[in-house]
């Protein structure tokens, strides 16, 4: 059995949205839940990133937009939030997306929309091998 990546940091981070849900619950907005989190982070002492700017590059051109995530945790670990009634495959893309950009290995998709409790998501990015397939 693999080990699990970077486990205790997820766990702190998934602890930490468990912890908003439980006070705040279901149904608000993804503005009102990432702010609570965003104080739940630094109740927790977890080190964290807010809406950074990722520079977007296309054909080694630097565009003026860019990619934001919710939150880089532990400069390693992408937190992307939802509140929706379900995550979609959509939800997944834009957060591996969001890893390719940051050249980060995990991402946990949060989604605080989806009745009777909390959901999450762990997503790894996989590696492409100098011949162009995927390792993990």
């Amino acid at each position: 059995m693999s080990e699990l990546l970077l486990r205790d940091e997820s766990y702190r981070i998934v602890g930490a949205c468990f912890e908003v849900y439980n006070q705040k619950g279901f149904g608000l907005t993804e503005p009102i839940y990432q702010e609570c989190l965003r104080h739940e982070f630094l109740i927790q002492r977890i080190p964290f990133l807010e809406q950074p700017r990722i520079p977007m590059v296309y054909k080694g051109i630097e565009m003026e937009q860019c990619f934001a995530p919710d939150f880089i945790c532990f400069d390693k670990i992408v937190v992307e939030l939802k509140a929706v009634s379900q995550l979609t495959d959509a939800h997944r893309a834009q957060a591996l997306n969001y890893l390719h950009a940051c050249e980060l290995d995990l991402g946990i998709l949060i989604n605080f929309g989806q009745y009777p409790k909390l959901k999450y998501e762990r997503l790894v990015r996989k590696r492409r091998d100098d011949n162009g397939a995927e390792e993990n």
